[in-house]
């Protein structure tokens, strides 16, 4: 799921400045956070130290038009994927939840 949303970023104008540098690095690191975040090992920490997730997106201006571009994408890849829709539905609403903590602007 994490690729095809990456694939979807990657070409969205609206937030695909947000993500500089490789987007396969940044897909791995995604991966290594959503597997911690839904309570698998500590993958992401052991390698980068705590997530402090908004603090690390700080630097980007993002706003409600990117937390919505984000979550469109999220969400088209979440249903682009074979997953039980109970699990996809609590994934997106814990996803929801981070992308609206990330907004740091205001248009």
């Amino acid at each position: 799921m994490i690729d095809i949303f990456y694939q979807y970023v990657e070409q969205d104008t609206r937030i695909n400045h947000l993500f500089p540098g490789d987007f396969a690095e940044t897909s791995r690191k995604q991966k290594q956070f959503l597997t911690q975040f839904l309570g698998g090992p500590s993958l992401y920490t052991d390698e980068h130290g705590h997530p402090m997730l908004r603090a690390r997106h700080l630097p980007f201006t993002i706003g409600p038009n990117e937390k919505d571009a984000w979550l469109e994408n999220m969400y088209k890849a979440a249903h682009e994927v074979h997953m039980d829709s109970d699990v996809r539905d609590y994934l997106l609403t814990r996803l929801t939840l981070t992308a609206e903590h990330m907004v740091n602007a205001e248009y």
